[in-house]
């Protein structure tokens, strides 16, 4: 399970340390894709084949499937943490998420979320009223 938020900077070759609390969860491979919002998704290699299984039984037609492929696994990219904790963003997802500086990766459950650190407090001052909305639902369930 991810959860927490860490503050990082990305380097002049454009990789970031992973939290050291999460680097063995992370040591047989990580895949990386582009978020629904403006951010980037990090899954386990295990999480990842799992959400491809999910997908590829889940009775979409072959039009949408083919649609939805395009969009996650084309620019899907694999990547290992190297010897000092880092992982390279490529070029196309940094600009996807805006990144430039400052990042935050955020624990969001089964997987990770990298933001652009302004792009996050915005996101996390937007999303905090609904949040909470939704906890009070579910415990009076």
């Amino acid at each position: 399970m991810f959860y927490g938020e860490y503050d990082y900077k990305i380097d002049e070759k454009g990789r970031i340390p992973i939290p050291p609390k999460f680097r063995n969860a992370l040591k047989d491979g990580i895949v990386l894709t582009p978020g629904a919002e403006k951010c980037l998704t990090m899954y386990t290699a295990l999480e990842w084949k799992k959400l491809s299984a999910k997908l590829t039984g889940s009775g979409l037609s072959r039009s949408k499937m083919r649609k939805l492929s395009r969009v996650l696994f084309a620019t899907a990219f694999s990547t290992r943490i190297d010897n000092q904790g880092r992982i390279p963003i490529p070029a196309p997802l940094r600009d996807h998420a805006g990144m430039v500086d400052e990042v935050v990766i955020a624990g969001a459950n089964t997987y990770l979320e990298i933001w652009d650190k302004t792009l996050w407090e915005e996101e996390k001052k937007d999303s905090q009223d609904q949040a909470w909305q939704i906890i009070e639902t579910l415990e009076n369930t």
